[in-house]
């Protein structure tokens, strides 16, 4: 396996556990559909969250969380609207971001596509 998908994976993991200290229900990890991939769908509350994580190993080429781009997240909102349909959601949806850089702590963008 490249280096990069060992790091990505640790990363999704990272974040997992960092969610999950903060009271979050972990639902789905990787969740495929059509194009889309998302990393991490969660629930707190009445509020199902869908997580982009991203991992750079230094910040050379910007911050993690600058490289969602909108083609990224117009694929993070299909995902999630089958996800929604397909379990008969009804409560509130929320799109995050956790950014990963080896050298510092994570950062957790709330709301991030609001």
């Amino acid at each position: 396996m490249a280096e990069h998908n060992i790091s990505g994976q640790k990363a999704e993991e990272k974040a997992a556990l960092f969610l999950q200290e903060k009271g979050y229900e972990i639902l789905e990890r990787n969740y495929r559909y059509k194009r889309s991939e998302i990393d991490i769908i969660a629930r707190k509350g009445n509020t199902m969250i869908f997580v982009e994580v991203k991992y750079r190993s230094g910040n050379s080429y910007g911050d993690p969380e600058a490289s969602v781009d909108e083609k990224k997240e117009t694929h993070i909102l299909s995902g999630a609207e089958n996800y929604v349909f397909d379990k008969d959601w009804n409560g509130e949806v929320r799109f995050d971001i956790i950014s990963i850089l080896r050298d510092r702590t994570i950062e957790h963008f709330e709301d991030a596509f609001g």
